[in-house]
């Protein structure tokens, strides 16, 4: 009888502990799957200085200093873009800011700027200090420019960008030594390794624009600047066809948006030659390994020497490799009187995009022999 007693026990204390058991398992399972679920739904802890290295090819060359751009028609594609329905992504983009532009519209989840140079690297390293340095836009183009902030700053985030321009344009310029060692400092906690040569090439980009502030053009080694070279002034007040003002500074919530990419390291500046085996090929598998698709690629008027010097081809290659949707887009930049389509009066050049997908097609396809074939 006492046995009997016992094996009823045993079997009571053991049915009670595996139920409690199966709880707690439940209860961890949940708290697992939410933090899996706050895990997937943050935004990727980039490693900004080891992608900058892995990533970069050796420095190239080229014979501009392309602090800023000289396609003054860069915004006469928003409207297509808008068409093609492009959100979230990689954006992957060549040059100075031109970029953060196509950026604030597509908003993507992390950018690559490939270019040749490793001075346009620097470049955007002294882009991505000024981000942080600034509570808004005004405050950006000041720091830019060496010109005195307004005391009332957070009073200019609802205004336009050709009233910020006006107050600029009124007041004197400020030293520099005040905000270089700032500068330097920003940018020293970044991690991205850097000579004595090169710091001082960034400070010397900063004075260039100091120097020259909103009047500042694209210039050219051993080339006189062309007449339809625009200032920075232009580009700040440029708008698209349609006459909406829609650079990246024309608006504080653009603005805030890619000082966010800024602050959380993804806007990633890379050494890489278009028409090479390594940097595109390198994102590419970045991207395959975090499960990212392109949204657009900005390629300028790079196509060009790419067919020059015979490696057009392996850019095809490279664009190939790397994941997209059938929306993805490549956003060009075309000079010379073409006849294109979307060619504006009163503009050198012509911006304008080409699904990816179709122009994988037609290269597969062989009608892509020269940079004229491209175009038409």
């Amino acid at each position: 009888m006492t046995d009997r007693i016992h094996r009823r026990i045993h079997r009571r204390i053991h049915r009670w502990a595996r139920s409690v058991a199966v709880g707690v398992c439940v209860i961890a399972a949940a708290a697992g799957w939410a933090v899996w679920q706050e895990i997937q739904s943050a935004p990727p802890q980039l490693e900004f200085p080891r992608l900058v290295a892995e990533f970069s090819e050796p420095n190239g060359w080229f014979d501009t200093d392309n602090l800023i751009s000289n396609e003054k028609s860069y915004l006469h594609v928003m409207r297509r873009l808008e068409r093609a329905g492009l959100s979230g992504g990689v954006y992957i983009g060549v040059g100075p800011d031109t970029s953060f532009s196509y950026m604030a519209h597509i908003r993507p989840s992390v950018a690559f700027i490939v270019d040749i140079r490793r001075d346009n690297l620097l470049l955007h390293l002294l882009f991505k200090a000024l981000f942080l340095m600034s509570r808004n836009r005004m405050e950006y183009l000041a720091l830019l420019t060496g010109t005195p902030a307004p005391e009332d700053l957070a009073q200019w985030n609802q205004s336009r960008i050709d009233e910020i321009v006006a107050y600029l344009d009124g007041q004197l310029a400020s030293s520099a030594p005040s905000i270089d060692k700032r500068l330097q400092e920003t940018i020293n906690g970044f991690g991205v390794p850097l000579s004595a040569k090169e710091m001082e090439t960034i400070l010397r980009f900063h004075a260039e624009f100091m120097g020259k502030r909103l009047s500042l053009r694209f210039h050219s080694t051993g080339r006189l600047p062309r007449s339809y070279y625009p200032t920075y002034r232009e580009l700040l007040l440029e708008t698209d066809q349609e006459g909406r003002q829609l650079s990246f500074l024309a608006r504080e919530d653009d603005f805030q948006f890619l000082r966010s990419l800024q602050q959380r390291d993804a806007v990633i500046p890379v050494v890489g030659d278009l028409g090479g085996t390594h940097a595109l090929a390198a994102i590419g598998r970045w991207m395959r390994d975090h499960d990212h698709r392109l949204s657009a690629f900005y390629v300028s008027n790079v196509e060009d020497y790419l067919f020059r010097d015979q490696v057009f081809g392996q850019y095809m290659e490279n664009l190939n490799r790397l994941p997209r949707s059938d929306r993805t887009v490549v956003i060009r930049s075309v000079f010379g009187r073409w006849g294109l389509a979307d060619s504006a009066p009163g503009y050198y050049s012509t911006s304008t995009t080409q699904n990816l997908d179709e122009m994988l097609t037609n290269f597969s396809s062989g009608k892509y022999r020269t940079y004229t074939d491209l175009l038409r």
